[in-house]
C-alpha cells in the first residue's frame, strides 16, 4: 500500500498553495496529526494531515478493516486577524484524532464538539461537518482504498449546535444562508433561531 499522506499533502498544496505554518500533535495511542495553515488574502485555512492515514471504521464492527472504509481530512476557514485563531491547532488535531480514539466515522452533517472554545474567546465549541468537494477536490486512491474527502468545518455556537440536534444540519445551513451569516467570521454571533 502506498503511503496516503504525501498524496494528501500534495492535493492540499495544489488546492490551497504553500502552507505558511504547520504544527504536529500526537495523542497517546494514535498516529501523529499535523495541522497546516494556508493564508489566502484575508482568509486563513487550517487543514489536518494524518486523519486519512487509516480508514475510519464502524464503531460496531468487531474488527477494523485496515484497508476499506472512508478517509477524510478536515478544513477550517476563518477571516484572518480578527481573533487568535492559530490556537485552533490543538482542537482541530483532537477532532482529527477522534476516529482513532473514539471509533467514530466523521461524515457530512455530523457535529463535532471539543468541549471548550475553538480558540481564546471563540463563541464556538463545536463544528458542523459540511459536504466535501468544494474547496479541495476528493483524492481518488488505488483500489481497494476509498477516496480521501476534505471535509469543511463550520463553527457552531452552543445554541446553534442544540438547534441543529433538533432540526438537523440542513435546516441550520438554510438558516445561515437565509440570514446571510458570514461563517468565516471568528467572532460572529449566533444566527436567530426563533
Amino acid at each position: 500500500m502506498a503511503d496516503v499522506l504525501p498524496l494528501v499533502e500534495a492535493r492540499l498544496r495544489g488546492a490551497l498553495g504553500e502552507p505558511d505554518a504547520r504544527a504536529a500533535v500526537t495523542f497517546l495511542g494514535t498516529d501523529r496529526i499535523e495541522v497546516l495553515r494556508f493564508t489566502d488574502g484575508d482568509v486563513v485555512r487550517y487543514a489536518t494531515l494524518g486523519m486519512s492515514a487509516q480508514p475510519m471504521s464502524d464503531p460496531t464492527a468487531m474488527l477494523a478493516d485496515p484497508v476499506k472504509g472512508p478517509r477524510a481530512e478536515l478544513v477550517l476557514s476563518v477571516r484572518a486577524g480578527l481573533a487568535e485563531t492559530d490556537k485552533v491547532l490543538r482542537p482541530l488535531a483532537v477532532l482529527a484524532a477522534s476516529p482513532q480514539v473514539e471509533g467514530v466515522v466523521v461524515a457530512p452533517g455530523a457535529s463535532l464538539d471539543v468541549g471548550e472554545p475553538l480558540w481564546p474567546g471563540a463563541p464556538f465549541t463545536s463544528v458542523l461537518v459540511a459536504e466535501p468537494g468544494g474547496l479541495v477536490e476528493d483524492l481518488e486512491l488505488d483500489e481497494p482504498l476509498d477516496p480521501v474527502h476534505f471535509l469543511p468545518l463550520l463553527p457552531m455556537t452552543p445554541n446553534e449546535a442544540a438547534w441543529k440536534r433538533v432540526h438537523g444540519a440542513q435546516a441550520l445551513q438554510e438558516r445561515w444562508l437565509t440570514n446571510g451569516t458570514d461563517l468565516r467570521d471568528p467572532s460572529r454571533k449566533s444566527v436567530p433561531l426563533d
